[in-house]
């Protein structure tokens, strides 16, 4: 009996390690539109967006286990991928993720009643998921624009929510942030693990990904700078702490070895957590009533 709880426990423990809940910190994201709407003291508003970031949660998990399903046979290969993944470790089984995975769909899906607008771009993200996982995952720079894309999806999916445009700046500064991070990803990927980690990275070379990185680090600061000028000029306080976390995120990845992982730099080094809240901060102060 001791040992049937056990085992249920450990599955139960396994299937909520496959939906990787700590990469749900990315879709916070979601809540930007909230708080450059000023809709941030609104009670509709907040409980909007955070219905729409909790099924954004679902969809991400969903992601996650298609990518690991499509991925398991390489992920059993893997020197550390075969330990850390349930389904390549056999924490899960493949029949169980099945059912985990269509539980998640049907969770969206009935979700449409309260939020058609919201689970609309959401079918999009998990569209574009699937394409990426069945096959533009290998296919070099799409890959990195499918996931920049993606964050871009979560931004759209919070204006949804709170039934306001999305500011096209918003949306650029987003695309090219996220760009940014995929690229220091894959730059970190190639350090650490090589080749055997992805596929696309044959095609990639650390100065290659560099460059992009870059490029789409100097292009985020650009559009947010024009961002908060044309939303408001109050906003301009937040620069220097946009710099800041630019800057200590390229010095968690280049001297302290981060970057593979954007959610665990952002959870292990509190300065860089420190100068997120910062912005967030200020910006509120910038936009209070």
């Amino acid at each position: 009996m001791q040992a049937r709880l056990v085992g249920r426990v450990e599955r139960l423990v396994g299937l909520l390690v496959l939906m990787r809940p700590r990469q749900w910190v990315k879709n916070l994201l979601l809540f930007a539109p909230l708080i450059f709407a000023r809709k941030f003291l609104y009670e509709p508003a907040i409980v909007a967006a955070t219905f729409a970031f909790l099924l954004f949660c679902l969809a991400a998990s969903a992601g996650y286990i298609l990518n690991d399903l499509c991925d398991v046979e390489r992920d059993r290969r893997h020197s550390t991928k075969r330990l850390t993944r349930p389904i390549a470790s056999g924490a899960v089984a493949v029949p169980s993720a099945f059912m985990l995975l269509a539980l998640l769909y049907l969770g969206i899906v009935g979700a449409w009643w309260l939020a058609p607008s919201v689970v609309y771009v959401i079918a999009a993200y998990l569209a574009l998921n699937v394409a990426y996982s069945l096959g533009l995952k290998h296919q070099p720079v799409v890959d990195l624009f499918c996931v920049a894309l993606g964050f871009v999806l979560r931004v759209l999916a919070g204006a949804e929510a709170i039934a306001v445009p999305l500011s096209s700046w918003m949306a650029v500064t987003t695309f090219c942030l996220a760009l940014y991070l995929i690229a220091v990803k894959r730059r970190q990927e190639l350090i650490e693990t090589g080749t055997p980690a992805r596929e696309v990275l044959d095609r990639y070379s650390i100065a290659l990904v560099d460059h992009y990185a870059q490029m789409s680090a100097t292009a985020a600061l650009v559009f947010y700078g024009l961002f908060v000028m044309t939303t408001n000029a109050r906003l301009a306080g937040t620069i220097p702490f946009v710099i800041f976390t630019l800057f200590r995120y390229w010095y968690v990845v280049d001297r302290l070895g981060g970057g593979e992982s954007p959610t665990d730099s952002l959870l292990s080094d509190w300065p860089l957590a420190l100068g997120v809240l910062a912005w967030v901060a200020a910006c509120l102060a910038a936009l209070w009533p």
